[in-house]
């Protein structure tokens, strides 16, 4: 009997990293996963510097130890400030997210990028230097919008609430005002904003976000170590900090977000639902990191 490589952990402040999980799932239909929500710490886009590297490592070792072979961090604002600490104490592949800059100043045409993201990964140097790397050698203006009232409502199940759309509408309008055409998704929670950003911009931005690419790194990087699963059916086991029962009943609203020509959760073209397919039920455990 073949021995199963380790399932991969997943690891967001909330449900934001769905919207990852899903490309995740897309890219490897065979993996095993397993997904830990900080909820009860949830936002981590106000925190300090300190408490986001000191809830990011709590969680990652969480995942160590329910023995994963390796972790996606998938929330902006961890990856902004914990991934050199994380890579530095953990000997399996951590790997991070990283603000969608490039692919949106390559696709831009009036020479304008916004960006959208949460207060803490504006603050840190990531998306600067992504910003240098890739927008200013190409003359490319990038506008940034934020907000801080967006992850929570999200995690309130009001994606597509009237508040929701009302906060979008006074931040990104200064930016399509000032004619950017392309919306980098600067946090995972983003995602489930798409259809009340086109619902009040129309085609007024093309949005961007770095789910897929992400699912293809790790593709390769599990590819590379061994630790690949083969085809079948993979599952995914959820931890919460939070209350499983709210939880579940959060992550059965959330539409999988409408991504590369994706419509909808079981959709087509592909599309995978955010919720374990092999029993009715999500697993969902309650964790302490």
């Amino acid at each position: 009997m073949t021995d199963l490589p380790p399932p991969v952990g997943v690891f967001d402040s909330g449900v934001g990293g769905l919207s990852v999980l899903s490309e995740l799932r897309r890219a490897m239909p065979g993996q095993d996963f397993v997904y830990l929500a900080d909820t009860l710490h949830m936002p981590y886009g106000t925190r300090c510097d300190d408490d986001i590297r000191d809830l990011t490592a709590r969680a990652v070792t969480e995942l160590h130890r329910r023995g994963v072979g390796a972790v996606v961090v998938a929330c902006n604002t961890a990856s902004a400030f914990s991934l050199s600490h994380l890579r530095e104490r953990f000997q399996i592949p951590i790997i991070g997210l990283v603000p969608a800059v490039k692919p949106a100043v390559m696709a831009t045409r009036s020479g304008v990028v916004g960006v959208l993201a949460t207060p803490s990964t504006m603050r840190g140097t990531l998306l600067a230097d992504v910003i240098r790397q890739w927008a200013e050698p190409a003359g490319v203006q990038v506008l940034r919008a934020v907000s801080p009232a967006l992850v929570p409502l999200v995690e309130a199940g009001q994606a597509d609430s009237e508040d929701t759309r009302a906060v979008l509408r006074e931040i990104l309008t200064p930016l399509a005002q000032a004619g950017a055409d392309q919306l980098v998704l600067g946090c995972t929670h983003y995602p489930f904003l798409r259809g009340s950003i086109q619902a009040e911009f129309g085609d007024t931005f093309a949005l961007v976000d770095s789910g897929a690419a992400v699912a293809r790194h790790t593709r390769n990087v599990l590819q590379e170590r061994g630790l690949l699963a083969g085809a079948g059916a993979g599952t995914v086991h959820y931890l919460t900090t939070g209350d499983p029962e709210q939880f579940r009943v959060l992550l059965s609203r959330l539409p999988l977000p409408p991504q590369n020509g994706h419509n909808g959760a079981g959709g087509k073209d592909g599309a995978v639902s955010l919720a374990p397919s092999q029993s009715p039920a999500p697993r969902i455990e309650f964790a302490t990191t």
